[in-house]
């Protein structure tokens, strides 16, 4: 990141003081106060497995479909604009030091666990754009200079150091926000819902590692001293203490009782718990429960009608908002409205095989697909030539604006 700093000097970028405010600080080095106690960070979230889960899914279908850079034609059509120097930022490597893979996992990773995700622009001599790098989104907040009224972002880094950066040399993808600048933070609204999980987890784990399965109370017909109950209490635990120890035999001496106390986890609605709250994750970051390893109410029938569920209202929306964001961040305004960035998400929308090959079948005879349309949908390389290039028309097909040839009379020509 030297090199960057160098840049943001050269550019005369002005140095600012960040807002280090009591609440920021306390949500930064603590963490959000919880009804269940427990502080709970963005870190913090992602050790629960839902949450990680759900963050990690979207995060990767994102980074793992290709993203090209498309030139409108005069046709109406478009293709491919692989001379682009944004083509290959967005395709196959971010910058000098990350993947094109890698830059969209951590930038999606960042919207789903702080709401904003931001990057820096690198540009060449001719003001092209030939590098993306990620800011930590907990370190950069947008604001309004109260001068020229304009947007800038005010970014620190791990040394301390904060710079100011123009809104040109901003790359920000807002999630759903209030203002439309800035997207609401996920964890700030599922912070109860996830801490609940987290207390669930904690429970579970303090019950097992930490506590005798046949926790109770002994009874003794007489008095200990206190080396007694010491000794008492050490042979106890270290007899039946902890996982290793659950359901050893109990022996008693000198007429002691064993009564047990407390409330099994499935009196107390434990696992439940611990199910609902993996649930409730999965509803708030709209992710099929069967794709986090909920298969309860999943059938073989419908599994594949989620998944196209989730790629039409969990990601459709964000492929969306990362499209129109790197449109309008990305590219000069000469280049908007004939030069675009598109997700190919025809993968994600493919059936089985024998749904997709009827599919076909049906395109092909229809005329609107040829052997090499489909060719390219199952990853295969073209024919070429009529085989493949050639479109299939219907014998009895006919353009919908000419009039229906009545039937002839009989031994003479078909008339109009």
């Amino acid at each position: 990141m030297g090199y960057l700093s160098k840049m943001w000097k050269a550019q005369g970028s002005s140095t600012g003081q960040w807002p280090f405010t009591k609440q920021w600080l306390q949500d930064l080095f603590i963490g959000r106060q919880t009804h269940t106690g427990i502080p709970l960070s963005e870190d913090r979230a992602l050790t629960f497995t839902a949450v990680y889960a759900c963050v990690h899914i979207i995060a990767q279908t994102i980074a793992t479909l290709p993203l090209n850079v498309y030139r409108t034609l005069p046709t109406g059509g478009k293709a491919r604009a692989p001379d682009h120097s944004l083509h290959r930022v967005l395709h196959s490597v971010a910058n000098p030091e990350m993947t094109s893979f890698s830059f969209r996992e951590t930038l999606q990773g960042h919207l789903g666990l702080w709401g904003n995700a931001y990057a820096e622009k690198q540009f060449n001599g001719y003001g092209e754009v030939v590098a993306l790098w990620p800011l930590r989104p907990d370190r950069t907040r947008p604001f309004r200079d109260p001068d020229t009224k304009e947007l800038k972002y005010q970014t620190t880094f791990s040394n301390g150091e904060t710079v100011t950066l123009p809104f040109k040399n901003v790359l920000h993808i807002p999630g759903f926000g209030f203002d439309g600048l800035v997207g609401y933070n996920p964890i700030d609204i599922a912070a109860q819902s996830i801490s609940l999980g987290l207390a669930a987890e904690e429970f579970g784990a303090r019950f097992f590692g930490n506590g005798a399965v046949v926790s109770g109370v002994l009874e003794h017909p007489g008095t200990l001293g206190e080396p007694g109950r010491k000794n008492v209490r050490q042979s106890f635990n270290e007899m039946h203490q902890g996982l290793s120890n659950a359901h050893r035999l109990m022996i008693l001496e000198e007429g002691m009782k064993y009564q047990q106390i407390g409330i099994p986890p499935q009196t107390a609605q434990f696992l439940e718990t611990r199910k609902f709250q993996i649930t409730d994750i999965a509803r708030f970051y709209h992710i099929p429960p069967h794709m986090i390893a909920d298969l309860e109410r999943s059938t073989n029938n419908n599994i594949e009608q989620q998944s196209l569920d989730f790629v039409k209202n969990t990601m459709l929306p964000w492929f969306t908002r990362w499209e129109q964001s790197m449109d309008m961040r990305l590219l000069n305004d000469t280049e908007q409205g004939r030069l675009f960035t598109k997700f190919m998400v025809n993968g994600l929308l493919r059936g089985d095989i024998k749904s997709r090959y009827e599919a076909y079948h049906i395109a092909k005879l229809d005329g609107w697909m040829n052997t090499d349309d489909i060719r390219e949908l199952e990853d295969m390389n073209p024919i070429g030539g009529d085989v493949g290039t050639k479109y299939w028309m219907p014998t009895n097909y006919t353009y919908a604006d000419q009039p229906t040839p009545k039937p002839s009379p009989k031994g003479g020509e078909p008339t109009k």
